[in-house]
């Protein structure tokens, strides 16, 4: 039987991975603002594989990243699920889907629990299939417009996503947030890296030693190479340091390479969060240079090792014209490179001058650290969803408006360089106003 919550604000949360660092995260920002949270989530076994959440959950199954015909399979085998729990369902102020699977997911669960919640899609990533000139990729289109115009709010971590493909390809029209990847404001109680430690890097670096840390999803076989030829050519001057789980890179070509390359060391996963002091106070870059999707999602990202980095005071090495690399040189806290790719990066470690490099870790150690760690942001997004709700009359009829619900965050959104798009050639530059848009 359904034990439902007090009060009228209860957030049903659909996502992807309920192990995911991210949703982990995200969950606890809902609970900060005081919202109660159940996911229903599946899992995929990459990392906390034995992770049991300490929050309402209830479990769809297991899905695997890529393949989408398992995926499909997934949703359709978790209906039983939504169908048992829909007494639950029915008691949602707000549904967050994160991503396009979930989000079909929670448009067929409203129905089932004869809801009228409004919904908000937290978009990520986005995957191939959707930038994709076939069928298959044309009709996923399709199906995500009409799911558009039944959500609330679109909810994206980077504004590259907006420009380049939710208002230059799905010519979507209607109010988005911005709400970045940045830390936990708990990460300021994470464990940091020893004296000792930090006192050894510095006199690696005066030695033109340096190590470059890649934690986290480890994806991508062409980034993978690129670092690969480096460490060759570098062998007595960088050392690449690798920790967290690998996605899209071959496992088998990963372990060979290791073996070839003393000056490139993987210790295994880490526990998000807990662990990343004592990661980034070992290295003296985070490498930002996703290389997989050059064309289109990893061109538009901002990834979490960004902000990881940058309250870490680690700076970046990113690619130029990509969306993480205009915000390294917006804010002057890391080096980019432009093609060829790998000799700018053997020209800038051979040519480092360590006083060079101080310089630029001392300009990031003095960010504020609001360009890392999240503050208000999600406080902003749960406004608009309770304002929004209350101004349509959705189970609080009468009640007035929430006037936050149109507070707006200045955000400045730059144009950068892209390739060819599916629907048209040149994307629309448009500067947003604010997080959230109409």
């Amino acid at each position: 039987m359904y034990d439902g919550a007090s009060g009228d604000r209860e957030l049903i949360f659909f996502c992807p991975d309920v192990t995911d660092a991210t949703t982990l995260k995200r969950v606890r920002q809902f609970q900060d603002q005081g919202y109660p949270v159940t996911v229903f989530g599946f899992r995929r076994e990459r990392y906390n594989r034995d992770y049991a959440p300490s929050w309402p959950y209830v479990p769809l199954g297991a899905t695997t990243d890529g393949r989408y015909g398992q995926r499909l399979r997934a949703l359709l085998g978790a209906l039983p699920a939504i169908v048992a729990n829909r007494r639950r369902l029915a008691h949602a102020s707000i549904f967050y889907a994160r991503n396009i699977d979930q989000l079909i997911l929670t448009l067929l669960a409203r129905p089932l629990a004869r809801s009228r919640a409004p919904i908000a899609y937290e978009v990520l990533d986005i995957p191939p299939i959707l930038t994709g000139r076939g069928v298959r990729s044309r009709m996923l289109r399709a199906i995500e417009r009409y799911c558009l115009r039944r959500t609330r709010v679109l909810v994206l971590s980077s504004p590259g996503f907006h420009r380049h493909y939710y208002d230059a390809i799905q010519k979507y029209g209607g109010d988005w947030f911005l709400l970045e990847n940045k830390l936990h404001p708990s990460i300021r109680q994470a464990p940091t890296a020893a004296p000792d430690a930090r006192a050894a890097a510095r006199t690696r670096r005066a030695e033109h030693q340096w190590v470059v840390g890649y934690f986290g999803l480890i994806r991508g076989d062409e980034t993978f190479e690129l670092m690969t030829r480096l460490a060759e050519r570098l062998r007595d001057r960088v050392v690449f340091k690798f920790r967290g789980v690998l996605t899209t890179v071959d496992e088998r070509k990963f372990r060979a390479a290791l073996d070839r390359h003393e000056n490139m060391t993987y210790e295994g996963p880490y526990v998000p969060h807990q662990d990343l002091g004592r990661l980034y106070g070992d290295v003296d870059f985070a490498w930002a240079l996703d290389l997989e999707h050059a064309d289109h999602n990893s061109r538009w990202l901002l990834p979490c090792r960004f902000y990881e980095a940058g309250f870490f005071g680690v700076p970046c090495l990113a690619v130029r014209g990509f969306e993480v690399g205009e915000r390294v040189e917006r804010l002057g806290i890391g080096w980019t490179f432009r093609e060829p790719l790998e000799e700018a990066l053997v020209r800038f470690f051979e040519t480092l001058d360590p006083a060079e490099y101080e310089a630029r870790r001392n300009r990031l150690g003095a960010m504020p650290q609001s360009e890392f760690v999240a503050g208000d942001d999600v406080a902003g997004l749960c406004a608009i969803l309770d304002g929004r709700q209350r101004e349509e009359g959705a189970d609080t009829a009468g009640d007035p408006p929430v006037a936050a619900a149109r507070t707006r965050h200045a955000v400045a959104v730059s144009s950068c360089a892209g390739a060819k798009w599916p629907e048209r050639a040149e994307p629309r530059p448009r500067r947003a106003q604010g997080s959230l848009q109409q």
